[in-house]
């Protein structure tokens, strides 16, 4: 007679058992879940409607249920919660990458160049043309054409 055990390819998903197949982190949740639930249910009958302590108990109950079943891609709703407030409220939103419009540029520099000629066109009008600055230059006085004559 030969015994033959099933090993999982991945490791890394074994899980510890300890009572009726469950983890620790479920029977925590599940503790809790009817630490608060049972007293919710007992409070709610005292209404006279046992219809209404059930669902209130389901409820009370159903979140920590939840944290305690719920796992994805390895990480616990607790991680996942903790990632999402750092990336949407704790650290700045930046934009990282963010792709150059050079169309967009060309239009701004176009503009700018208009106003610029506006500009100019109206101080033409009231100062008259823009003299140029400077001098004019100068000619060599041993220049080859010179020497060649």
């Amino acid at each position: 007679m030969s015994l033959s055990v099933q090993v999982p390819r991945d490791l890394s998903k074994v899980r510890a058992r300890i009572i009726l197949g469950l983890t620790k982190r479920q029977l925590i949740c599940f503790g809790g879940a009817a630490l608060f639930g049972v007293p919710s249910f007992f409070l709610l009958r005292k209404t006279g409607n046992n219809s209404l302590a059930c669902l209130g108990m389901i409820l009370v109950m159903l979140p920590l249920f939840f944290m305690g079943m719920y796992e994805k891609d390895g990480q616990t709703p607790e991680k996942i919660a903790m990632q999402f407030i750092r990336a949407r409220f704790i650290r700045p939103r930046r934009r990282i990458y963010q792709t150059e419009n050079l169309y967009a540029a060309l239009m701004r520099q176009s503009q700018l160049e208009k106003e610029v000629r506006a500009i100019v066109q109206k101080k033409e009008k009231k100062w008259g043309p823009a003299r140029k600055r400077g001098r004019e230059p100068r000619q060599r006085k041993n220049s080859r054409k010179q020497k060649e004559t």
